[in-house]
Order: structure tokens, then sequence, then C-alpha cells
């Protein structure tokens, strides 16, 4: 049999000579870890600003968040730098379209449903709906305006879907660029500004345009009453989606500029609907001309038609 000697670990034998030649050299045992420090936020919270930071998206758990920038590793020349804005599943995109059409008060629209994972999949195809809803709602509701009229020829009108894609795309790209820029510009004159991704403005934008599908659906109605209560309601939830979403992040700059940025994003926002209502759903009247009936004494007649 071996002696005991003989099963001792070379290594424990460097290390215990070690140990007796340095007996105050500090050593680390594996049963007690050492504790390392934690660098823990100690910031002191004013009142009421913790509410503001959950809104925001400025508290602790956001450090953990990857933005929209942060999160591209490839080239931007490369398909795969696109191709993660668009990963998203529909069960996302359906939570983000309810989000927009039910807002819940005092609810961060970015930091609910946007912040984790932004994406242009939802904006797109919802810009792109309903620049076809509004062109075909558009022509339809001209359709039902002059049936019946004997001298009316209905002639469809492509040209609005141009014109329809041009306006939308216009809306949800420069405007929040636009407000992209500014929220910088701000946010190095004034410490407390807090500016979001460009991804994320596009974000809002496109999802708070959803409710106009199902709007530019019931502006065929031949009503105008009706048409304009639709359009009161519909820039309330998407206004509304705005307001609280921008608010949090101007509301400790200037109280003009604050009031005046928000003022102006409800204002292009209400111009954008009606706009479309006006030039695509309440056309003028078309003048159609007088039809001329021959008489049998070689005289003719014209008949106004009303």
């Amino acid at each position: 049999m071996a002696a005991a000697d003989e099963l001792k670990f070379q290594e424990f034998d460097d290390a215990a000579n070690l140990l007796a030649a340095t007996p105050d050299a500090t050593t680390i045992s594996i049963d007690e870890p050492a504790e390392i420090p934690k660098n823990q936020h100690s910031r002191l919270q004013e009142p009421g600003r913790e509410e503001d930071d959950e809104l925001l998206g400025t508290d602790d758990s956001d450090k953990t968040e990857l933005l929209a920038g942060q999160k591209k590793s490839a080239p931007f020349w490369t398909f795969e730098y696109y191709q993660t804005f668009f990963d998203v599943d529909t069960y996302q995109v359906l939570d983000r379209i309810k989000g927009s059409v039910f807002p819940v008060p005092g609810k961060n629209f970015v930091r609910l449903y946007i912040r984790s994972n932004p994406d242009l999949y939802g904006p797109f195809w919802i810009c792109a709906t309903l620049v076809f809803t509004i062109a075909v709602s558009g022509n339809l509701s001209n359709f039902f305006i002059h049936l019946g009229k004997p001298t009316y020829h209905y002639v469809p009108e492509f040209r609005k879907v141009s014109i329809a894609a041009t306006t939308i795309y216009a809306y949800a790209w420069l405007v929040p660029l636009a407000l992209w820029g500014f929220l910088m510009w701000r946010n190095s004159k004034v410490m407390n500004i807090v500016s979001y991704s460009f991804l994320e403005i596009v974000c809002v934008y496109g999802y708070s345009l959803f409710i106009y599908i199902p709007t530019a659906i019931l502006w065929i109605i031949p009503q105008k009453v009706v048409r304009w209560v639709l359009v009161v309601f519909s820039l309330c939830l998407s206004g509304s989606v705005l307001v609280m979403t921008f608010w949090p992040a101007v509301r400790d700059d200037n109280r003009r500029v604050a009031l005046a940025t928000v003022g102006t994003i409800l204002l292009l926002h209400a111009l954008l609907a009606v706009g479309c209502l006006a030039y695509f759903f309440d056309a003028p009247e078309l003048d159609f001309p007088a039809p001329i009936i021959p008489a049998h004494n070689g005289t003719t007649v014209t008949i106004k038609s009303h």
C-alpha cells in the first residue's frame, strides 16, 4: 500500500510551503467568498419624481434594456441590420395596437410596449393599410354621393392612392424626425430632458395611426355630422397616446416650450385627420353639364339638373 505522503498533490505541497514562508499573506477561503461591494444608485428622490422616472423609463430597471441603436451590431449596409427592425411577432404587434387604441391614463406607451423591442413592421403595414383604406373609401364615398344622377359617370381616381401614400408616409417619418431632432436639441440645453430614440418615436406615431383605419371605413357614411364626430373621437384616442408619451419628456423644460411642443404635436395630428377627410371625402359637388334634348321642331331644350 502506498504511503500517505505519496498520495498528496504536488500543488498542495507547494501552497503549504509558500504559506509557511509568508505567514502574513492574505488568503481567500472557498467556503467563505469575499464580498464584492455593490455600486448602488443612491441619489435622493424628490417628491413626485419617482413617478416621472417611471414614465420616462429612467429608473434602474431600464438600464438593462437595450435601445434601438445599441442592439444593432451589423453594419447598416447589410440586410441583417434592417432585419432586426422587423423582428417582432404577431402577439407583440396586436398588443401594441391594442395599447394605441385603448390608452391607459398615466402609462407611457414607449415604456410599456416599445422600449424592449422597437420595430418598423407594425408602423409600415399600418401606414400601408391606411393609405389603401383612405383611397378606396374616398372613391366609394364619391360614388355613393353622386349615385343616381343621370349625368354622373363613375371613374376610379387612382391618383388618390399616390396622394394618400405621400401624405401618410411623409407624416409618419418627417414629423418624428423633426420631433427627435428637437428633443435632442433641448436635451443639450436642459439636463432633465429625456430624448427618445428615432425608432421609438416612429413606432409611437405609426401605431397611433391605427385608429384611423376603421375611422376611414366609417367615413363612407354620407353624413357630415357622423364624419366629424368620428374625427373628434379618433383624435381624442390617438392624440392622448402622443400626449401621454411626449409630455413626461418635456415637462421639465420651460413651461411655454413644453406646452408649445405638445400643442404642435396635436395640431399636426389634427391637420392630418381633417385634411384627409376634407380632400378624400368632403369633395365639392361636381358641376355636370346640362343634357341637351333635341325637340321635334328642330330646336333644342336644355334641362338643368340639380
